[in-house]
């Protein structure tokens, strides 16, 4: 049986060499920000906003046309397997 992931980090290479990450709870929430948030101003200048769970009242925003690559991570806390 696969591990679950606890979280999982996305890195966000933007131009100018900054790096940026956020934190998603599970895969699925990622992929939905990706496809309805992301992907249909993926070519715009305007700000979208990145939802960070691990600050509360916090939020990002970044262009979508400066982000040259996204990195996701698994995040396992735990050592141990339990079922």
């Amino acid at each position: 049986m696969p591990r679950q992931a606890d979280e999982y980090a996305v890195y966000f290479l933007i131009e100018g060499g900054h790096r940026e990450e956020v934190r998603f709870a599970d895969i699925k929430e990622f992929q939905k920000w990706y496809s309805n948030i992301f992907i249909p101003k993926a070519d715009e200048k305007g700000f979208i906003n990145v939802p960070i769970k691990n600050l509360q009242g916090e939020f990002m925003v970044v262009r979508p046309a400066s982000i040259h690559a996204i990195r996701v991570e698994p995040i396992f806390l735990g050592s141990v397997e339990r079922f």
